[in-house]
């Protein structure tokens, strides 16, 4: 295969790679059809029924008006209990105890923007909540009503390493149920336990639930840039599924395992309920209202005897796609930064670009330090690619000559190049393989560069202030396609066929508006491997000249 051929073919390939990332994104895989599990569009609460442990829905939901419902003591309206911490600062409802706000103290919503990422957010147009609670014959929900807590205080303010944050409920019986939200300095994991005291004289059965609840809206990423917004979850079978909005509209999820959990993914953030109980739990998902979209966990029953006391433990993850944290929260909830099939490939990559970025203080200082690193490591691959593309330029007259000799006689026309590439000693594949095997590479870095939230408005230096965005100005694309032009005339084309030369003349320009929508990012680390490229070119290309001065000194 010759220069242009290989370069062109490559061209193809990246195309072809985005147009089927773009593919992935809009049909995320779901599960299979489950009999009976047909989605209905109807309004209901979105308050999850009581399940028996086999998974099927019990008959002993209450069904009752809101006046039936358990209530407080001194029953009192909804208010919102304010709760920051060093990372954190969130919104607590007391009717039901859901998360309603949460913004990220740590990343701001825009570049520049003084105004906090809001993660989870109670707007109408634009919910996005995260609830939990307890169903069944003894819950405190149901699809009738939820209830009211009661809070010594209303705002709270981390102090110390640990912050509790007490939501209180006394049943008509006597009964107590307290909801405690647990923070911890530095992390975006907060612990929900349910301490549940029975005070009647029967035994109480009740199902926990959790779940995350928003409006369906779509990514907002585009082709050079696609991002995925729906859900994902982990079970015994595998450790990491997305499940997108339409799969809930086509069919409910319904999954008993052992392990898992369940997410809400968006770029570089992600909110998700971490089991921490033993038993089968069950996953599922709901779509209400026709735009309301859930993604839940459901807990195996609990009995608690009269006199006794229970305690629920789960964990609500709400944060930036950090890998390093979410590995301490949840196994596999790292995944949720989607290296796609590359992942094996990805990973150590973005270790290597975390370590040099340790010293470095700089991720655009690291992505260079990653690309210098990359090309000596492929320094034996872009050998053998342009020792074989000169050696493939040198017998070029051998093959012109070959083809005026046999002319249309394709046959003799293959045997005898084959013949002349065994004597001369080439091989018509050697400029290919090698950048096959760095396209990999490339891609793998294209994900990291693409899912990691530490590149989210790092800046790079002058006019480059957010690495994962588009250059403001088109400098460093511009830069990339005068790279690309530069490397042409070093590597001059062997190419007859005018189309094959005319496209490759046009090659900078189109690489250059292809890439005019790159994260600056990965438009740095393609300019940074050309010019790293082109020195190395030389250094080969001069060593061969002085290797073939040597050969003809000798043989006069």
């Amino acid at each position: 295969m010759n220069s242009p051929r290989s370069i062109l073919f490559i061209a193809f390939l990246v195309v072809s790679f985005f147009l089927y990332q773009n593919w992935l994104i809009d049909t995320a895989p779901g599960t299979e059809k489950i009999a009976g599990t047909e989605q209905t569009q109807s309004l209901d609460s979105g308050i999850p029924e009581a399940r028996t442990d086999t998974g099927v829905t019990s008959s002993s939901v209450p069904n009752a008006t809101n006046a039936d419902m358990p209530a407080t003591a001194n029953a009192q309206r909804s208010q919102w209990v304010t709760v920051k911490t060093d990372v954190l600062d969130i919104r607590i409802d007391t009717l039901g105890g859901d998360v309603v706000n949460a913004q990220l103290l740590k990343f701001a919503r825009t570049q520049d923007s003084t105004e906090r990422f809001e993660l989870l957010h109670a707007e109408a147009n634009n919910l996005y909540i995260a609830q939990s609670g307890l169903v069944g014959t003894d819950g405190t929900d149901s699809a009738a009503g939820r209830p009211t807590f009661h809070v010594e205080q209303t705002t709270f303010e981390m102090q110390g390493d640990e912050l509790r944050v007490p939501l209180h409920l006394t049943l008509e019986d006597g009964s107590s149920l307290t909801k405690t939200f647990v923070f911890t300095a530095g992390s975006y994991a907060v612990d929900v336990i349910y301490s549940i005291r029975n005070a009647g004289t029967e035994h109480k059965q009740m199902q926990y639930y959790a779940q995350l609840k928003q409006v369906i809206t779509e990514g907002s990423g585009n082709m050079m840039m696609p991002t995925y917004r729906g859900g994902a979850y982990s079970w015994d079978e595998d450790r990491y599924e997305k499940y997108a909005f339409d799969d809930m509209r086509d069919q409910r999820l319904n999954r008993s395992t052992e392990k898992g959990w369940i997410a809400m993914l968006e770029h570089y953030f992600v909110s998700a309920w971490i089991p921490r109980v033993e038993g089968t739990k069950t996953l599922f998902s709901r779509v209400i209202g026709g735009d309301q979209a859930i993604m839940g966990m459901m807990y195996p029953t609990t009995v608690v005897a009269p006199g006794a006391t229970a305690e629920i433990k789960s964990t609500l993850f709400m944060g930036p796609k950090d890998q390093d944290a979410m590995e301490l929260v949840a196994e596999d909830l790292n995944l949720t930064v989607d290296y796609g099939f590359l992942w094996w490939l990805a990973q150590p990559i973005f270790k290597l670009l975390q370590f040099l970025q340790s010293f470095l203080i700089n991720w655009g200082l690291s992505i260079i330090a990653v690309t210098v690193v990359i090309k000596l490591v492929l320094y034996p691959l872009t050998k053998a690619q342009y020792v074989s593309m000169a050696k493939m330029r040198m017998i070029q007259p051998k093959m012109q000559a070959l083809r005026e000799r046999y002319g249309d006689d394709r046959q003799k026309m293959s045997q005898a190049m084959m013949k002349m590439y065994k004597e001369e000693k080439v091989n018509p594949l050697g400029g290919c393989l090698p950048m096959l095997l760095q396209l990999p590479i490339f891609l793998a870095l294209y994900w990291v560069l693409l899912e990691s939230v530490e590149l989210r408005h790092a800046p790079l230096f002058l006019w480059i202030s957010d690495l994962s965005a588009k250059d403001p100005f088109f400098i460093l694309p511009i830069l990339m396609g005068a790279s690309m032009f530069f490397m042409q005339r070093l590597q001059p084309t062997p190419a007859t066929d005018p189309m094959q030369q005319k496209l490759l003349q046009f090659m900078p320009l189109i690489f250059t508006v292809f890439f005019l929508w790159f994260p600056s990012g990965l438009v740095l680390y393609w300019l940074s491997s050309n010019l790293i490229t082109i020195g190395q070119m030389q250094w080969i290309y001069r060593g061969l000249e002085k290797k073939g001065m040597m050969e003809r000194k000798k043989k006069k």
